[in-house]
């Protein structure tokens, strides 16, 4: 099955001013996800071996991630550290990924990279995941002091974002019209004139 075959609705191809590569079109963040379904653990380690393998800056790789299975103790503890709707459709994914930025190193020093060197990571994440037919939802709405607490983080680990892995779902399973009208939507990005400051 190819990526495109497991859209539930037409409109989330991105629509690009040149070609790029099918996984980058293809790639979008559903919230409606299939309750029984699994991720082969060769496919959730292609994924992290993808965010391993990611560019890092002196080779630091300032980074670690909490990975949880639905139906664990640990996936339920992430659960209660969403904000708001993000709770009510996360329960439905397979796997919820905490991404830690190391933001201070052994030594007590800053490292100012480490947000960026973990948006990397988990960006090849992602791209992984999109390409072996899964589907990805990385989420900002999280409780960052509460995933400390829970996970015994200190000072120099900054808990930065929650992703859902799984399998995507038709729109109509997500609990409210609004959700499922979103979800649907066609997908929209600034133009490259936008944000791209200077391009001689």
């Amino acid at each position: 099955m190819t990526i495109a075959e497991t859209l539930p609705a037409a409109g989330h191809a991105a629509s690009t001013s040149v070609p790029i590569l099918d996984v980058l079109t293809e790639r979008w963040s559903p919230r409606s996800f299939e309750p029984d379904s699994e991720i082969a653990e060769t496919t959730l380690t292609a994924a992290l071996e993808a965010a391993r393998w990611s560019p890092s800056a002196g080779n630091t790789q300032p980074w670690k991630f909490i990975v949880a299975r639905r139906g664990t103790a640990t996936f339920d503890l992430i659960t209660a550290n969403l904000m708001g709707f993000n709770q009510a459709w996360t329960p439905n994914a397979s796997v919820l990924i905490v991404a830690i930025a190391e933001v201070i190193d052994e030594d007590g020093k800053p490292r100012r990279w480490a947000h960026y060197d973990l948006g990397q990571a988990m960006a090849h994440l992602s791209v992984q995941a999109h390409a072996d037919g899964l589907h990805v939802h990385q989420m900002g709405g999280i409780e960052v002091e509460g995933l400390r607490k829970t996970f015994g983080l200190d000072e120099r680990w900054d808990p930065v974002t929650v992703t859902a892995l799984g399998t995507v779902a038709p729109a109509d399973q997500l609990p409210d019209e609004a959700a499922r009208a979103r979800e649907v939507a066609p997908r929209t990005r600034k133009a490259l004139t936008d944000i791209v400051a200077i391009n001689d």
